[in-house]
């Protein structure tokens, strides 16, 4: 439900804030007052496109604001934390700021979003009925949900049984398309897997073997050099027979020093380290005469190494670029072939699937079929006679339900609303047999009829009474009297016959001091009440006739 609702800078409303409850809420207030600013701003809060003619003249920007309670089991607070929102409770604020510029800002939960959440999040919250809303019971789809709302949970457990089996049956039919309608390519891929795993699978690589073998081959390329390097330092340091090695040099060094130990903390100190340096020598000289006695120097390996390089490479040119990912895609090469090669096997599966799945979910569209048509029978009957009261007797509304061979995510059905407004007139399609304000009582009569199977838990009215008048008009209050009765209803209306059904009545008042235009909005009790509804009645509000009639019709209206 809504709880509150603020406007500023709103086009002619300089400021405005609505207390909203349950029940049915009117609008009223002279044309040009900007009563319908209520339901722009209800527009803006749905993620409608901003306009930057909405921004009050002499204005920097507009902003909307609206606290809501959301359902327990909404998703409204998943998307909305979801975005960097939050709620307060169970309650959450959207707002959206216009720029005289043009810019919009769309605010949820106290989070920057895009404008299409707030449509997404208020698609759950609010229904809006007007002029330009009409056109949606236009559409084939929304003339088949409307059907489907009357049919109820009959319906609702087949079709919770038919989609799923329903999207198997796309996914295999589009599964067994690709396969048969592919099948050379999927050949041709074939071919080319099987020859890069032969390739793969005949050299056999190891992961790091191409490190290992570039290391060898570079140590076999330069055997010679190594092996000559390490044998003239191996005699530097320890081989030379005339004792000018430096292992000799260091001994001597050291038996020099030695003879001074102990007179001098330094020296001593530096004895040691040319000690150290005796030591390392022995073993860095004994390591290179053994490194110079083993170097191979062997023309055969080092032309094997580079075959195997050789090889490695060329799998690496082809399925790389490294060594791991020519495994890599071995790897998933194989699933892929394996995969191609069962093609047959596949063909035979999905085509069980689907011989499985056509006839199961033709007999549930069949069922679905006939819920819909004994439905059809019920809306016909109820809604004719709701409009019987909206001072339309000879109306008729004729749901024709259309039994199709063909599939779809709702059944097998077309559903299309026709419409005769008189006697002996054939039915046409509701776009083309209702006139505007025909629309909007047969969309009232249908919201009436199916009010106890709405999810949407608020309704908004934008002058859906336009062109009616008299009883017509009491019995559009009537209902949209009943309909507060499942759902907070709130209505922008002129007809003081609509307004007298009110439980809460909002009048927005123009004031024109000859510069700036600009409306307010209050909220009337009681004697208020009456003299808006004068007002409306007569066109003034002091008129003792008129006010007589307001009591009536507020007398009328409480005997609901």
């Amino acid at each position: 439900m809504w709880q509150h609702l603020r406007l500023s800078s709103l086009g002619v409303i300089d400021s405005a804030e609505l207390d909203l409850d349950a029940g049915l809420t009117v609008i009223t207030g002279e044309t040009g007052a900007g009563k319908t600013m209520v339901v722009t701003a209800l527009g803006l809060l749905r993620g409608e496109r901003a306009d930057a003619g909405l921004v009050r003249h002499g204005t920097d920007r507009a902003r909307v604001e609206a606290s809501i309670t959301v359902p327990a089991d909404s998703a409204v607070a998943p998307r909305v934390e979801e975005a960097g929102g939050s709620l307060d409770g169970d309650v959450v604020v959207l707002a959206r700021v216009l720029s005289a510029q043009g810019r919009s800002r769309a605010v949820a939960g106290g989070a920057t979003v895009p404008a299409s959440l707030l449509s997404a999040v208020t698609d759950e919250l609010v229904a809006v009925h007007g002029q330009s809303d009409q056109h949606r019971l236009l559409r084939p789809s929304e003339q088949r949900a409307a059907l489907d709302r009357l049919a109820g949970e009959e319906l609702a457990v087949l079709l919770e049984e038919y989609r799923p089996a329903f999207e198997r049956l796309l996914s295999a039919r589009a599964r067994l398309l690709d396969v048969r309608g592919h099948a050379r390519e999927r050949a041709q891929e074939l071919d080319l897997l099987r020859r890069g795993l032969e390739d793969v699978t005949t050299v056999a690589p190891e992961s790091g073997e191409d490190e290992a073998l570039r290391a060898e081959q570079s140590r076999l390329a330069h055997a010679e050099t190594l092996a000559r390097g390490a044998a003239t330092a191996h005699g530097l340091l320890s081989a030379d027979p005339d004792g000018n090695d430096a292992r000799t040099l260091a001994a001597s060094a050291a038996q020099a020093l030695g003879d001074a130990a102990g007179h001098d903390e330094v020296l001593d100190q530096l004895a040691a380290r040319v000690r150290e340096i005796g030591i390392l020598i022995d073993e860095v000289g004994t390591d290179l005469g053994s490194y110079a006695d083993g170097v191979e120097i062997d023309p055969a390996r080092l032309a094997a190494v580079q075959d195997r390089l050789a090889a490695l490479t060329s799998l690496q040119r082809r399925y790389g670029p490294g060594l791991d990912d020519v495994l890599e895609w071995a790897q998933e090469a194989a699933v892929r072939a394996a995969d191609l090669d069962s093609d047959d096997d596949t063909i035979s599966t999905l085509e069980a699937e689907v011989a499985e799945l056509e006839p199961r979910l033709a007999e549930l569209a069949a069922r679905m079929s006939e819920v819909r048509l004994f439905a059809a029978r019920r809306l016909t009957d109820l809604v004719e006679s709701e409009l019987v009261q909206l001072s339309m007797p000879s109306a008729r509304l004729v749901v024709e339900v259309r039994g199709t061979d063909q599939l779809r995510a709702h059944g097998a059905d077309e559903v299309e609303l026709l419409f005769a407004a008189n006697n002996g007139a054939p039915p046409r399609p509701l776009a083309k047999g209702a006139s505007g304000g025909e629309l909007s009582r047969v969309m009232l009569a249908l919201e009436v009829v199916l009010a106890d199977r709405t999810s949407v838990p608020t309704l908004v009215f934008d002058e859906v009474d336009a062109g009616i008048g008299g009883r017509a008009a009491v019995e559009v209050g009537r209902r949209l009297a009943r309909l507060a009765e499942h759902a907070q209803v709130l209505a922008v209306t002129h007809l003081p016959q609509v307004a007298a059904f009110a439980d809460h009545h909002f009048h927005v008042a123009k004031d024109d001091d000859g510069q700036v235009t600009s409306s307010t909005v209050r909220r009337l009790e009681d004697g208020d009440r009456v003299d808006e509804l004068a007002r409306m009645l007569a066109g003034q509000d002091d008129s003792s006739a008129a006010q007589e009639h307001a009591r009536e019709l507020l007398a009328l209206a409480g005997r609901r």
